[in-house]
């Protein structure tokens, strides 16, 4: 295992992203160039989770691919500040493709929560001026290396996330990230920024969840289906917001243990990562 830490830094705010890279020697790998994970945890933009990090990193590598974490910019930072750090998280990533054997076109983005708002962001507006304008000042990045699909995932995946500031909106983590910004409350209404450059994604939800309603994700499969964008759903019919991997090790201490079969969510996802063309 690799661990290694890389700041990031936008607009005075620097976003720590750590890396769990495994082994990359020919004679244990094989040679083999592996996916790797950039995870997002949610956390409403006011901290980053616990729960929704390390544990999520070991389940990737235990399924053979490569993880990192951005402990992104929250408050008082606002948007699209933890945008721009995801972006250069990307590629940073795809900069180290060699190095670390991870393979450049299975590079996806995860996230939890307000962490799946971010990297839903990042689909939606990685070839857009709302991101590239905050990217182009950079020394030697042209309007060409972003059309290039630098900054652009190749999958998403979502887990429970915060999607529309309209009438399904988790507001904690829309009004926080926006800090009066309301000029900007349609724009980051993600379902409604879907186009065809929208990397595909694996969503999951829980139809319970009172924090942030099923719709959020429903909203979005509807627009990457008019679209004509790929994705995989999975709603469970039980569960509250949060769960993380739905097991024992990620629990809420001061609530229920998540329902049986929630927990079988890591496996699709992983499956849905293996079988991405």
């Amino acid at each position: 295992m690799i661990h290694s830490t890389f700041e990031i830094s936008v607009n005075g705010q620097t976003a720590p992203l750590y890396t769990y890279l495994l082994d990359t020697t020919p004679e244990l790998n094989g040679g083999k160039n592996r996916p790797v994970l950039i995870i997002c945890p949610g956390g409403g933009y006011t901290f980053t989770s616990d729960r929704e990090a390390e544990p999520i990193a070991m389940q990737m590598n235990a399924a053979g691919f490569h993880a990192v974490i951005l402990r992104y910019s929250v408050k008082p930072a606002v948007f699209p500040t933890a945008l721009v750090q995801l972006a250069k998280a990307v590629e940073l990533v795809r900069a180290h493709s060699d190095e670390w054997c991870l393979d450049p076109e299975k590079v996806f983005v995860m996230g939890f929560s307000a962490g799946g708002h971010l990297a839903a962001s990042l689909g939606v507006f990685w070839n857009k001026e709302i991101l590239t304008r905050e990217l182009l000042p950079a020394p030697g990045l042209t309007a060409d290396a972003i059309r290039s699909n630098t900054f652009r995932p190749n999958g998403l995946l979502l887990a429970y996330p915060v999607i529309s500031s309209g009438e399904f909106a988790h507001q904690g983590s829309i009004n926080t990230v926006l800090d009066g910004k309301e000029e900007l409350r349609e724009t980051i209404s993600l379902e409604n920024q879907v186009d065809k450059d929208t990397p595909p994604a694996f969503l999951w939800h829980t139809f319970e969840d009172q924090s942030v309603p099923v719709e959020n994700s429903l909203l979005f499969a509807a627009a990457l289906r008019r679209s004509g964008v790929p994705f995989e759903l999975h709603v469970y019919p039980k569960g509250a917001h949060g769960l993380s991997l739905a097991n024992e090790e990620t629990a809420w201490t001061d609530r229920p243990l998540s329902p049986p079969g929630v927990d079988t969510w890591i496996k699709l996802a992983i499956n849905w990562i293996r079988n991405f063309r």
